[in-house]
């Protein structure tokens, strides 16, 4: 059985209690709103403030926040449909998985980019203000766009040139693998998945140890800039959960089949939750600079009431 079918098998076979159903789906919603209570407070302080508007670091920060935002919105959503309707319409299940695949994937390119925006600053810092500009960040960001929706949208083509349109109007499960079915996409998907892991760990680790070479003879900047690419490393390991899920997803099918959907809701914890409360401690609470204007903000917002 491969994994697609095990997911759905599974699903219907070992529904949860609709206690522990709704324990999952407040648990979720929850942390959801946690998190997008608080990246919301940082982008409000992003966008009163000059000084984040035009400092490129600040500015891929924010990008990612935005991100994280989208991307936990709409694994909630399928997460809550997932046990409520069930099943939906695959021309907007369509929708929804793009989205989501979007964001997921730029999520560990951004921080490589973050990663090697901090290499410049401490290891080239006359040139730094030359090199990160604010009109390249936001190409930057823009290539990090394409090169997720490069990846992403092959499977729709496939799918549309192989499955017959019938199909886009019945129900499923709302997975990726039941909305792109084709295995040929799920190839694709394993060797992409690779590749963005060595490329974004190569660029994690060169950038650390070259800071770190820097920070044993360098100010306290690069010491931190060192600690701040440790906590970009954790971050992105998380994410990279993410491109090994399918080969977790079927060992943990093999291993507990009767609690394979409690397996599958810890692998949503970690994978897609659990990152995306990582940013705001980066730069919500370490960075010294934003600390102080969200403060100022909270402040403000506190004595208003």
């Amino acid at each position: 059985m491969n994994v697609s079918t095990a997911n759905v098998t599974v699903v219907i076979e070992y529904r949860d209690s609709f206690a522990k159903a709704v324990t999952k789906n407040v648990i979720v919603v929850v942390l959801s709103i946690s998190i997008n209570y608080i990246n919301a407070g940082l982008i409000q302080t992003f966008c009163k403030h000059q000084i984040f508007n035009m400092n490129p670091r600040y500015i891929l920060f924010i990008h990612l926040v935005v991100n994280d935002m989208i991307q936990v919105t709409l694994t909630v959503m399928l997460f809550i449909i997932s046990y409520t309707i069930y099943k939906i319409n695959v021309s907007v299940c369509c929708v929804f998985i793009l989205l989501a695949l979007f964001t997921t994937e730029n999520t560990p390119l951004n921080l490589a980019c973050m990663a090697v925006e901090c290499y410049i600053a401490i290891c080239f810092p006359l040139r730094h203000v030359q090199i990160c500009t604010v009109k390249r960040t936001l190409m930057l960001i823009g290539l990090i766009w394409a090169t997720s929706l490069l990846s992403v949208l092959p499977d729709l083509f496939i799918t549309l040139a192989m499955q017959p349109l019938d199909f886009f109007h019945s129900r499923v499960f709302c997975l990726r693998e039941t909305t792109f079915p084709n295995p040929h996409i799920l190839k694709k998907r394993d060797i992409t998945y690779i590749v963005y892991l060595v490329i974004v760990w190569l660029v994690i680790f060169y950038t650390y140890f070259r800071i770190l070479f820097t920070a044993q003879t360098a100010s306290k900047d690069a010491k931190k800039a060192r600690n701040t690419i440790i906590l970009h490393g954790f971050q992105v390991l998380l994410c990279m959960a993410i491109y090994v899920e399918p080969l977790l997803k079927q060992a943990l099918y093999e291993w507990f089949p009767k609690n394979y959907s409690d397996s599958l809701f810890a692998c949503y914890i970690i994978a897609q939750m659990l990152p995306r409360s990582i940013s705001s401690i980066i730069y919500g609470i370490r960075d010294k600079t934003f600390r102080r204007y969200l403060k100022r903000n909270l402040f403000c917002k506190v004595s208003r009431h």
